[in-house]
Parts: C-alpha cells; sequence; structure tokens
C-alpha cells in the first residue's frame, strides 16, 4: 500500500479569463520512479494498485486568487473520494483508497471553484491506471 498525493496547480488568472481549464491547469502525483505519466499536464495518469490511498490538493498559482476541490467523480467501484479538513484547520483536501486493481484506465472529473465565479470548473482529463 502506498499513499500517492495528486496535486493540482491552476493558473486561475487564465482559466477564468480563457474560461476554461484547459491551458491552465497541471497535475504532479509523489508516484516518482514508478512511472505516471504526463506529470506536469492537465492529463496525469497515475499509477495505483488496490489499496493505495489517494490524497487529491489543489493550490492556485496565484496565491491571492482562491481555489477549491468541490467534488470529485469516479466510478465507485474504484474509489469513493471523500473531503476531510487538516487536523485543527479549515483547510480540505479529498482523500479515496483504491478498492480494487485498475486493470483499463479510469478516467475521473474533478470539479473545482475557481475564484468568484459561481458556476464549478470541471476538469475531466486525468486517469487512475494500474501498474502491470
Amino acid at each position: 500500500m502506498a499513499t500517492i498525493t495528486i496535486a493540482t496547480v491552476i493558473d486561475a488568472v487564465a482559466a477564468l479569463t480563457a474560461d476554461t481549464l484547459s491551458g491552465s491547469t497541471y497535475l504532479m502525483d509523489n508516484n516518482k520512479m514508478y512511472g505516471s505519466i504526463g506529470v506536469g499536464t492537465e492529463n496525469l495518469q497515475t499509477l495505483v494498485n488496490k489499496d493505495d490511498e489517494l490524497i487529491w490538493t489543489v493550490w492556485a498559482l496565484e496565491v491571492e486568487v482562491y481555489v477549491a476541490i468541490k467534488d470529485i467523480i469516479i466510478d465507485s467501484k474504484y474509489c469513493q473520494p471523500e473531503e476531510t479538513k487538516y487536523d485543527g484547520t479549515d483547510i480540505s483536501y479529498w482523500f479515496g483508497e483504491v478498492k480494487r486493481n485498475v486493470r483499463e484506465p479510469i478516467s475521473y472529473q474533478i470539479k473545482f471553484q475557481v475564484g468568484n465565479r459561481k458556476e464549478l470548473m470541471t476538469l475531466s482529463t486525468p486517469f487512475l491506471i494500474g501498474r502491470s
């Protein structure tokens, strides 16, 4: 079992200006030599095994702009992410455990609150992939 952090950096000013996360979103994880694909792009494919713990976080490139994960939508047979908070704070992250081995790539969506925009912005490009 591994704990894998999936971090998203959003260029919030660019995303709000363009009205899309495409081209303004960068994902990475801490798999290091284990070989996730697309690190630093919006097309991250995170390598996982059954029982791995996943932690999703988000950061704004411009610290004065608010960004937050509001939902993660993924096939519940594989993972059921839930929002939680760091002890003693109101800073949230999302946590989920991989329930079964991934044989085919599993796409998922991350819904973000960006700035004071009323509608959530959705990223649909990341995947979980299994280790061979």
